[in-house]
């Protein structure tokens, strides 16, 4: 497993080591206003609970609930806000598994496998409380509802990601710009390629400096997504101007639309204390606060509620690959 694993809450198993590790999602949408979840039968234990599966080794938690609900469900969606895990007992000893909320547009057609799943159901909240097979199950739905009614539930994701382990600045006697990633960097930027897809950002902005934009280049050049060149985002101007490197963060949430900013381990500061601004003091002291803040290739991601008030009601963090 790789090492992004969110901290589980396990109050009820303290200090017993988790057996299996599983990811999903519940997907909702509005349908004439009111708020709907999607539940999945599956015939072999003849259940309703949500799209979910095992992790695969090598993969992250979020990436795993991405698969599970495109093999599952058929739908391709970017993770929402991030919902409580749950642990429950298997046979090989202590299961948990995270959710993501997932939203779903209007008349998406949803195919199951036939195999792992054999039907869907959209119902309120209300009823699939009810019909859920595992109790444990109710407690990401719980949060999900409540989250509608506060209006946090329909977000947009603002990735801030450090870029990959780069050539040591010692054995580099030309340009700082022109620094290249090294070898564990290169294949560091093939992770991060692979993990961004779990929240799909068609928007990239990044240092023009070599190490970053390499770092994003892999998920650029696979998903066609837009790249802009930002100054401010550099060490140098950083140095010079920590109020342009704020500025640039600052104006990522302009579009509210999915993006991802890439720079370097000395703005981070900057850049975190700018993100701050937009959340509650519990989500702010999630946020980085010490040297190095992110490790090379790591992410934050912040979801920002829909609606234009600028305002983050989740945050995560993940590192997508194993040193």
């Amino acid at each position: 497993m790789s090492s992004d694993a969110l901290v589980a809450d396990q109050t009820d198993h303290p200090g017993e080591p988790v057996a299996v590790t599983a990811a999903g999602a519940i997907p909702w949408r509005v349908n004439k206003d009111r708020l709907e979840v999607l539940l999945i039968h599956r015939p072999r234990y003849d259940d309703w609970s949500w799209p979910k599966g095992k992790i695969d080794a090598g993969e992250t938690v979020p990436e795993c609930a991405v698969r599970e609900v495109w093999e599952e469900i058929g739908l391709q969606a970017p993770l929402g806000i991030p919902l409580p895990p749950i642990h429950y007992h298997v046979a090989s000893g202590l299961k948990v598994v995270y959710y993501w909320a997932v939203k779903v547009t209007n008349g998406t057609t949803l195919v199951p496998d036939g195999k792992e799943v054999d039907s869907v159901m959209w119902c309120a909240p209300e009823k699939a409380a009810r019909l859920l097979s595992n109790p444990s199950d109710v407690v990401p739905l719980d949060y999900l509802r409540d989250a509608h009614e506060q209006g946090t539930l329909d977000t947009w994701p603002l990735l801030v990601l450090r870029h990959a382990k780069a050539k040591p600045r010692s054995s580099w006697s030309k340009a700082e710009g022109e620094r290249p990633l090294a070898a564990t960097g290169t294949r560091q930027a093939q992770a991060v390629g692979r993990l961004l897809q779990a929240w799909k950002p068609m928007r990239v902005v990044t240092s023009p400096w070599l190490r970053c934009v390499a770092t994003v280049a892999p998920y650029a050049k696979a998903n066609g997504a837009k790249v802009k060149l930002a100054e401010g985002l550099t060490e140098h101007k950083h140095q010079r101007s920590p109020k342009k490197t704020a500025s640039v963060i600052e104006s990522l949430f302009d579009k509210q639309r999915a993006v991802v900013a890439c720079t370097h381990r000395p703005a981070l500061p900057t850049v975190l204390k700018q993100l701050a601004t937009h959340m509650p003091a519990h989500l702010a002291k999630l946020l980085p606060a010490r040297e190095p803040y992110l490790s090379p290739g790591e992410v934050v991601v912040c979801h920002v509620a829909c609606g234009g008030k600028k305002q983050v009601v989740a945050v995560e963090q993940f590192k997508p690959f194993d040193d």
